[in-house]
């Protein structure tokens, strides 16, 4: 298992579609993965430090977890099959207990970074999903990546964050 932290949301350029991307704690390899709007959305809430005035999903899935005696422990993303990602919470009590829950691994970021909760990666998954970002080999498509990535704005997301407004909220 390979830690990794969230680096941030892009947008696939050809599609509009958010990606979340890890990355390791050496900044060697990352891992882009294509999700949807609304955890996208609730990803770039608590990165940006957003706050709203009722209870997103996603802090909803924490307070449950909090309520019932349990800890978010970490997650792990651990398998890849066609291009679809798998991941598990791992929720434990008071008397170590654990208890694994099935989750898409854009849910299972979006609850892990409300706690800080450790992101875990299989080497299976890094092995078919991560880019290189420091090997000389793979340098051009790093760059590409590194370059992709920076350009992202938080202006990017304006659009993203008011229609999930729109959707989440009660009227």
């Amino acid at each position: 298992m390979i830690e990794m932290k969230v680096m941030g949301i892009a947008l696939d350029t050809r599609t509009g579609s958010p990606i979340v991307v890890l990355h390791d704690k050496e900044n060697r390899r990352a891992l882009p993965i294509w999700i949807g709007s609304a955890e996208a959305s609730a990803i770039i809430r608590k990165i940006e430090n957003l706050s709203v005035s009722r209870p997103m999903t996603h802090d909803l899935i924490i307070s449950i977890i909090e309520k019932t005696g349990y800890n978010l422990e970490k997650i792990e993303i651990n398998d890849v099959e066609k291009d679809t990602y798998y991941a598990t919470l791992y929720i434990k009590d008071d008397k170590d207990n654990v208890i694994e829950i099935d989750s898409r691994p854009s849910d299972a970021i979006a609850i892990a970074i409300r706690v800080d909760a450790p992101i875990f990666v299989t080497a299976n998954v890094i092995s078919n999903g991560s880019v290189s970002t420091d090997s000389a080999k793979d340098e051009e498509e790093a760059q590409e990546f590194k370059k992709f990535i920076q350009d992202i704005k938080p202006s990017d997301f304006e659009k993203l964050l008011k229609d999930n407004d729109h959707h989440e909220s009660d009227q």
